[in-house]
């Protein structure tokens, strides 16, 4: 079954990197890229987002409103924050609104794939 995931940042660079950081095992997915929040959302009720990986600071929408959106909507969602915030508050924010987990930026492809182990998806 194939596995949707959206990658949610303004940064073309960043949304790049954090696809070329996905594991090897993840072989039957569907990424489609997201630009600001209301385009993750818009993936999102297009049946597009098994999983997120949302940056927080957007144009349009932020990530904590694409938070705040998903969980009024009872989403199942696997949502994995990844911000240049890395205050211990915005972590606590995220997970509060149902993060599944925070990455600080830069990410590093052994630690996206070590909080993709964690949180199940392999």
């Amino acid at each position: 079954m194939t596995m949707n995931i959206v990658i949610a940042d303004d940064s073309s660079l960043s949304r790049k990197m954090v696809m070329n950081a996905l594991p090897p095992q993840l072989s039957d997915v569907e990424i489609t890229f997201a630009r600001n929040g209301k385009e993750a959302l818009d993936a999102y009720y297009a049946g597009k987002a098994d999983v997120m990986f949302l940056d927080l600071t957007m144009p349009e929408m932020d990530g904590y409103t694409v938070l705040k959106k998903l969980k009024e909507a009872e989403a199942n969602t696997i949502v994995c924050v990844i911000s240049a915030d890395i205050q211990p508050e915005a972590q606590q924010r995220v997970l509060a609104l149902g993060a599944a987990c925070f990455i600080g930026k830069p990410v590093t492809t052994e630690l996206l794939r070590k909080r993709i182990h964690d949180i199940g998806l392999l």
